[in-house]
């Protein structure tokens, strides 16, 4: 049996070696659409959409006007909004659903998955693919493996990712955590 420690060990080469595989082209084109945005929505759903909030807080932290989709206080997505999704699969019918609305309305997509040919993935402008495995999609579209259930080892490397590209826009817009700090919540 193996020790906490051994699966610990397990689980943080496993997000290593499936980050280490994200290509660095899509992920700076991924940075330059979340930079130029004027306003991004997020959406995701399942555990995808826990990553996904933390992202939306952040760029709230970093001063982007920043909505998650499904919250009562969310605007009307417009043309040339930018629409990021988290979707392992990339076929969750509520998200496929908005993707395609999104499309209708000429917002800019951007998806985060490990799909590379999904429905999301047809309409979406960008894709920035996690190859990680799950049972939602065919083991041989990643070749990766994993010990953990499910899309773990995708949640867990979106969630390392998103806040890794949070760092980045830090660095290339000279944003500090002294910066983001007043923006933190203060009704907690």
């Amino acid at each position: 049996m193996s020790t906490p420690r051994d699966i610990m060990t397990q689980v943080t080469a496993e997000i290593s070696t499936c980050l280490e595989t994200v290509s660095d082209e899509q992920v700076e084109r991924a940075l330059a659409r979340l930079k130029n945005a004027s306003r991004i929505f997020v959406a995701a759903a399942g555990r995808s959409a826990l990553g996904a909030r933390g992202f939306a807080m952040r760029l709230m932290h970093l001063g982007k006007t920043v909505h998650m989709v499904g919250e009562t206080t969310t605007p009307a997505i417009r043309a040339n909004d930018l629409l990021v999704i988290a979707s392992g699969s990339g076929r969750t019918e509520s998200l496929v659903s908005m993707a395609n609305r999104a499309r209708q309305l000429d917002a800019t997509i951007l998806l985060f998955t490990l799909a590379e040919r999904s429905p999301i993935a047809d309409v979406a402008d960008q894709v920035v693919l996690i190859p990680a495995p799950s049972p939602k999609a065919p083991l041989a579209e990643s070749g990766a493996t994993s010990i953990q259930p499910m899309g773990s080892l995708f949640e867990q490397s979106l969630f390392v990712l998103l806040d890794c590209l949070i760092l980045s826009l830090m660095s290339q817009e000279g944003v500090t955590a002294d910066n983001m700090f007043p923006r933190h919540a203060n009704l907690e």
